[in-house]
């Protein structure tokens, strides 16, 4: 039940991040997905630590097949034709204009094949002013208003992953599961866009929604101020998380934790709408009482309580959890030449049945002979 797409075949000519992220995400529910590289060098991301196996391409890059075309070559070419005449979906994130240029074009690939998913990821969209600029990471989340929302002011700088990136590629391949549920209706093929620029701004819909609704413009302390969240040192030097949220019942649990009833005489901390309002004062008095006892300690404590809390952990930490290790959520699978494979397996869940890694990242052009021998191109696995 896991391998809910078996029997869809994906080409991906993604390279870094977001491509390879909407193919990681078909073949994590089993589709076939066929990972087309530049001879050679192959994704870009491979070379990232040297070699051509980083951690970098390893992250994106699991459930797939390795197969190097040049596909401005007639010979290369006729193969990747016939991989596209076999496939169900195509997959590439190229700046506009450049999958022409590649061959690769929209037009083209649904002459050989018109019932083609077709999915071009972008930076800004196929057209526009912007449509030509390069387009990485930060520059989405800068253009979506997003990174404002993670700088800290008092000490600016990009902090935390790739996220522009990934969140692009999950919506990419749900683009595509929907273009494949509409195929299926119709028998007929489509093509799917996303920009990275479309897809940061739909993820940041909490901060357009309150500027379109009320005016408001949210900054890095808004959500965190409302939701009343906070991170606390504890004496270990280890940090606790807390997200208070509305319900009262939390603060009276944490009022007992910390062993101070008297938390809401003070006017300034005595309902929600004061203790937002004096938000930064609030980190202040909680932060003298958690420096006070180890994380460990805290943690029994507000269990205890059922306050909503957690060790902000390290992922070295994270992976030792008992949650973490009860779900199973670390995978593994065996590479011939690259040895174990380790990594996060996909979150969801079919019948009650966790999806399994079926194989790790592939080496560049590692299934050419079989790939080859699928499409009748057995001639050309002597010469390759």
């Amino acid at each position: 039940m896991s391998r809910v797409l078996d029997g869809i075949r994906v080409i991906e000519q993604g390279s870094f991040i977001t491509g390879p992220a909407a193919g990681m995400m078909l073949g994590d529910l089993g589709a076939d997905v066929i990972k087309v590289e530049q001879p050679g060098s192959g994704d870009p991301f491979r070379s990232f630590k040297g070699g051509l196996y980083s951690p970098h391409y390893q992250a994106y890059n699991r459930n797939k097949r390795s197969i190097a075309l040049d596909t401005k070559k007639a010979e290369d070419r006729e193969i990747f034709d016939d991989l596209i005449r076999s496939a169900d979906v195509y997959i590439q994130n190229f700046r506009p204009g450049s999958a022409e240029r590649l061959c690769v074009g929209e037009a083209r690939l649904r002459a050989l094949n018109p019932k083609l998913i077709y999915c071009a990821i972008s930076g800004f969209g196929q057209s526009g002013p912007s449509s030509q600029r390069p387009a990485y990471d930060t520059v989405a989340q800068a253009t979506s208003g997003y990174l404002n929302l993670l700088v800290n002011p008092e000490n600016p700088r990009v902090v935390g992953p790739a996220i522009a990136d990934a969140v692009t590629g999950f919506y990419a391949a749900y683009g595509i599961l929907g273009a494949l549920h509409e195929r299926a209706k119709s028998g007929k093929g489509t093509s799917v866009d996303v920009s990275m620029l479309e897809s940061m701004c739909h993820f940041n819909i909490d901060a357009f929604t309150h500027y379109f609704a009320i005016g408001d413009v949210m900054g890095p302390y808004s959500r965190p101020r409302a939701s009343q969240s906070y991170v606390l040192e504890c004496s270990d030097g280890k940090w606790m998380a807390l997200h208070m949220s509305s319900p009262e019942k939390f603060w009276q649990g944490l009022a007992r934790v910390i062993e101070y009833p008297s938390l809401f005489d003070d006017p300034r901390f005595a309902d929600r709408v004061t203790r937002i309002a004096n938000h930064e004062a609030l980190i202040k008095t909680l932060a003298g009482f958690f420096i006070k006892r180890p994380r460990s300690e805290w943690a029994a404590l507000l269990e205890k309580e059922d306050v909503p809390y957690a060790p902000m952990y390290l992922v070295d930490e994270a992976v030792s959890d008992p949650q973490f290790v009860h779900l199973e959520i670390e995978t593994e699978a065996e590479h011939p030449a690259q040895g174990t494979f380790r990594s996060v397996r996909n979150p969801v869940s079919f019948g009650g049945d966790r999806t399994p890694l079926a194989a790790p990242p592939p080496t560049l052009d590692e299934h050419r002979e079989e790939i080859l021998r699928e499409i009748g191109h057995s001639r050309h696995m002597a010469e390759g």
